[in-house]
């Protein structure tokens, strides 16, 4: 029954348009051949008549297998934040199989520049129809949206942007936005002639991430006309000793800071110094809803975290190249994800 309307759909189609049931099937499916006004005529059938496609039965009978793969980093000792875009990868995998679609994941190491460009070149190598990426190496990620862009593959980043490139699509938070909310729940309880202290904690410093994140933060002070200085420090080694060393160093040149806003989910190493040096009256906001960071905001170290739903991220950044390459519909270029706040007080309620 299911296919004699879908016939029947198709047919009829064609037939209110004067065409043949094949050149239907070519502007059903995004294809060439079809003259503009040809194609125009047909989607004002499709749209008189209601009609929707049925995309399982097309899929089944087609036995073509799409293939998309995700390269995002490796969890590791120091964080492991990215265990939750992949449980949304694999979430999305597990509802799209059954259309023919299949899921490869490559990991790579977030601290290894060489580890992530060795990933691209397995995924360009591997033949995928579309590709979920997280940019966390800028130069890197540009060459690889280069080689995208040459063979035709569409692909999309999450967590992260990098403006200028021809992504599908971008999943992941308003960074600026982010930056901005962090400064004005850092203020709440800061005197005035406190200093400010900006930690970002990356090997990859002028990721756009921090950078964004970084200009959000100052826009609220400047706005706002915050008399307090803010100072910022760039920590490349993401070790806790190193961490450590770079922290003991700019407390002991500015005795005076009384908040700390943290640029990523590393804000657990920083919890972790302010407790061993006794300096746990300094404010403190940092991201991610990750256990170790937890584990610090439970014991007031940590005042907030904010976090941007990492899971719905790795899901929606697969179904949206299955609604782009299986359902050939529009997508969003820009897709924000919510801002969320996470207390002591509410983290048992918060599902990341």
């Amino acid at each position: 029954m299911e296919k004699e309307n879908e016939l029947f759909g198709v047919k009829e189609i064609a037939r209110r348009a004067n065409v043949s049931t094949a050149t239907v099937d070519r502007v059903l499916h995004n294809r060439t051949g079809v003259s503009e006004k040809t194609k125009a005529k047909i989607n004002a059938i499709i749209k008189e008549m209601d009609y929707q496609p049925n995309i399982l039965a097309s899929r089944l009978a087609s036995k073509k297998i799409i293939s998309l793969a995700a390269l995002i980093p490796d969890v590791s000792e120091e964080t492991d934040f990215w265990s939750a875009p992949l449980n949304g990868i694999r979430r999305a995998e597990g509802e799209m199989r059954q259309y023919g679609v299949q899921v490869q994941v490559f990991l790579f190491d977030l601290n290894d520049k060489d580890s992530f460009s060795e990933q691209i070149r397995h995924v360009l190598e591997g033949g995928f129809h579309g590709i979920l990426i997280s940019p966390s190496f800028i130069e890197e990620t540009k060459k690889f949206a280069s080689e995208c862009a040459r063979r035709k593959i569409p692909y999309l980043f999450i967590d992260s942007d990098i403006p200028g490139l021809h992504s599908l699509a971008y999943i992941g938070p308003h960074l600026r936005k982010s930056g901005y909310v962090g400064a004005k729940l850092l203020t709440y309880r800061l005197e005035p002639a406190k200093k400010v202290l900006i930690i970002n904690i990356s090997k990859e410093i002028d990721n756009f991430n921090y950078l964004e994140i970084e200009d959000g933060f100052r826009a609220y002070f400047n706005d706002n006309n915050q008399p307090n200085e803010i100072v910022r420090i760039d920590i490349r080694e993401t070790d806790y000793q190193s961490v450590a060393r770079h922290l003991t160093y700019v407390f002991h040149l500015n005795k005076d800071i009384g908040a700390a806003f943290v640029t990523n989910s590393r804000v657990h190493t920083v919890a972790s110094f302010l407790k061993n040096s006794h300096r746990t009256h300094v404010s403190l906001i940092g991201y991610d809803f990750v256990k170790e960071n937890v584990d610090y905001l439970e014991d007031n170290v940590i005042d907030f975290l904010i976090c941007h739903r990492p899971d719905d991220q790795g899901y929606r950044g697969m179904m949206t190249l299955y609604q782009t390459l299986v359902m050939n519909a529009p997508v969003a270029k820009q897709n924000y994800m919510p801002i969320d706040i996470v207390t002591k007080e509410n983290y048992e309620f918060y599902q990341n």
